[in-house]
């Protein structure tokens, strides 16, 4: 094992980067873990000052100054350097449409990273077709994540107005990176809290084996217990032999996002418990099944350290719930709550070892499966995260697509931050599902959702049968 590299000392990779590592492995296409973003002011910007509030939150943020390397036997180590010395790139897209200049910064998004002791990540000051101003920023998922990379971008922003506003205070500090890493490994290493986890998981995996759901019915079920000869086979294939993918954006208006809101708020639940009962109503609709399977994506972020510590903490579990037809909605609710606060518990635990214990219980061959997709909700907005001393200055967020992935569908869903409406973006495998999929299934979700929250004692099957 290496100690040290250019004198830094070196970390094994947490549970959270190797998961991302394994399948970037397994990926023709490295630039899988890539994830680009742009954030834009209709502002005036001093770009030597800019500039300056970016060097210093690369100071102030270890996981931005992370760096990889391989010893001989291919295991991947992470050191901190420390400090960042690349010029900052400032690219002016004048005289571009915004067509243009968007297609620019995909591209960018699309260039993988070197892994051996090399940036993880690209900052370029940018100036719009529509004059706005701001940064584009890419970052390797194995570094940060979107929580991460949202507190970073707001650090900047706040580094910049503290130097050009009166009265904006100077940014409280970031938590180490290393600091957590420690936390983390000591967990890893067969710590108490790791073996209770463990129980838990492997509990819930052997209770029962889940089935799968597809987004258009049980043909693909079928169809794997028709080629296997077993007719009752539970998993099945739910990607396609290319990782070519597709983002495809779906937007909820501002007042009906409110009415969902409003739900949440009157019984308590978050808006990630409501989406997941969609959802779930929709392929036990679909499908005839009571029984459904989703991944869940957790955060791993609830104290202030973890929130303010950069790098990447997702783990990604599947989240089962068997809900009968004459249940009513709110119930569905308030379980899959329950269920949720109880896996976040455990939430340290490593997703790669619940999959591996999970295909030694139930072998499956030619890579099956129960998940017919994975969610995220995302409900950090930078409005609600002090951007709002800036009185009414407009701005835009940007997400750009890797044009890779290794699911078949994945849903994120986030806040808008002109009006705070929701964006639906669906990142799939084009030949694993259609746009026009999507949309059948954007359209009943969304009825599902509003039936229900307009008549939480409605039975599921009453709503089924209603939209």
């Amino acid at each position: 094992m290496m100690r040290k590299r250019k004198g830094y000392p070196v970390y094994p990779l947490t549970a959270a980067q190797k998961f991302h590592f394994f399948y970037q492995n397994y990926c023709p296409k490295k630039e899988v873990v890539n994830i680009g973003t742009s954030l834009t002011i209709q502002v005036e910007l001093d770009w030597d000052v800019l500039k300056k509030s970016i060097y210093k939150a690369y100071e102030r943020c270890e996981s931005m100054r992370l760096r990889f390397a391989l010893d001989k036997e291919g295991t991947c180590y992470q050191y901190v350097v420390d400090k960042e010395e690349r010029d900052i790139e400032y690219v002016d897209f004048s005289g571009k449409t915004m067509e243009e200049a968007e297609e620019i910064m995909r591209g960018w998004t699309q260039v993988p990273f070197k892994l051996e002791d090399s940036p993880m990540n690209r900052i370029v000051m940018i100036h719009t077709p529509d004059g706005f101003n701001g940064i584009y920023l890419l970052v390797d998922h194995k570094t940060m994540d979107a929580q991460s990379l949202i507190c970073f971008m707001k650090d900047i922003i706040e580094l910049y107005c503290n130097e050009m506003y009166e009265g904006v205070p100077y940014p409280k500090d970031m938590s180490s990176y290393i600091e957590q890493l420690k936390k983390d490994l000591a967990y890893e290493a067969g710590s108490k809290a790791q073996e209770k986890d463990t129980k838990f998981f492997e509990k819930i995996i052997e209770s029962s084996e889940p089935i799968y759901n597809g987004l258009r019915g049980p043909k693909r079920l079928l169809d794997a217990r028709k080629e296997t000869k077993n007719p009752n086979l539970r998993a099945a294939v739910d990607v396609s032999d290319s990782v070519d993918s597709a983002l495809d954006i779906f937007h909820l208006e501002e007042e009906p996002t409110k009415r969902l809101m409003e739900f949440c708020e009157k019984y308590h639940v978050s808006l990630v418990c409501l989406l997941m009962m969609g959802l779930r109503t929709y392929f036990q609709k679909m499908n005839g099944n009571d029984d459904v399977s989703i991944n869940s994506t957790i955060a791993r972020r609830a104290t202030l350290k973890e929130k303010k510590c950069g790098g990447t903490r997702i783990h990604s579990f599947p989240f089962r719930t068997i809900i009968s037809e004459d249940r009513t909605f709110l119930d569905g609710v308030y379980e899959i709550r329950e269920k949720q606060n109880e896996m976040f518990r455990h939430a340290n635990y490593d997703p790669v070892a619940y999959f591996a214990h999970r295909g030694k219980v139930y072998p499956q061959e030619n890579g099956r499966t129960y998940e017919p997709m994975s969610l995220t909700y995302q409900p950090l907005t930078l409005k609600e995260k002090g951007l709002d001393k800036l009185g009414d200055i407009r701005y835009k967020t940007k997400w750009y697509p890797n044009g890779a992935t290794t699911q078949g569908m994945y849903l994120t869903v986030m806040h808008r931050p002109d009006d705070n409406g929701l964006d639906f973006s669906f990142e799939h495998q084009k030949k694993a599902v259609s746009r026009e999929e999507l949309e059948y299934l954007y359209y009943y979700l969304c009825r599902i959702m509003f039936k229900g929250v307009e008549n939480p004692d409605l039975t599921v099957g009453d709503i089924i049968k209603l939209v």
